[in-house]
């Protein structure tokens, strides 16, 4: 399915939280933080001229809309709540 956002609004595919630290040992669900902030950009409004396809970039905590297409995550945010390129 494609995904054409509207304006200035970019689509990301957050990036997963990490399941076990770099020595090998499981993170259990109540250790873990918040959802990382930060993902990849699968699509962009005409009216976006900040980030393009396949950028990484961090994205403000309240500002994403939440999205589920055929069992992934998506999150549909403003232009404006990108804080960074990586």
């Amino acid at each position: 399915m494609k995904i054409q956002p509207l304006f200035d609004k970019i689509v990301i595919q957050p990036q997963k939280a990490e399941e076990k630290t770099a020595s090998g040992i499981y993170i259990p669900d109540t250790a873990k933080q918040d959802k990382p902030q930060f993902g990849k950009v699968i699509a962009v409004g005409e009216e976006s001229k900040i980030v393009k396809i396949g950028d990484t970039v961090v994205f403000a905590k309240y500002g994403p809309t939440e999205l589920n297409i055929e069992g992934e995550e998506y999150l549909i945010v403003k232009e404006e709540d990108i804080l960074a390129k990586i």
